[in-house]
């Protein structure tokens, strides 16, 4: 693997962690302060762990996606005044 290609890859995965980061705290937030009765029926149902690890896929491949997205767009900006 080329060094660039590296620094690429590193880039990026970054940048996903930090929207996986974000994913988990917004899930947990749901999760935590039950809105919308969501644990409350994650926690009735017999597939609630299915539902949980859909909640919380939805969200890291959501907001990993973004953040990525903001990484590359952003490479480039002026910083100047």
């Amino acid at each position: 693997m080329k060094p660039f290609e590296k620094a690429a890859i590193l880039f990026l995965l970054k940048h996903l962690l930090s929207g996986a980061a974000g994913a988990v705290v917004l899930g947990t937030g749901l999760l935590v302060l039950d809105v919308a009765n969501l644990a409350t029926l994650m926690g009735s149902s017999d597939h609630g762990i299915i539902a949980a690890v859909m909640l919380y896929a939805g969200l890291i491949v959501t907001f990993g996606s973004v953040a990525m997205g903001i990484g590359v767009m952003t490479l480039n900006e002026d910083t100047r005044p």
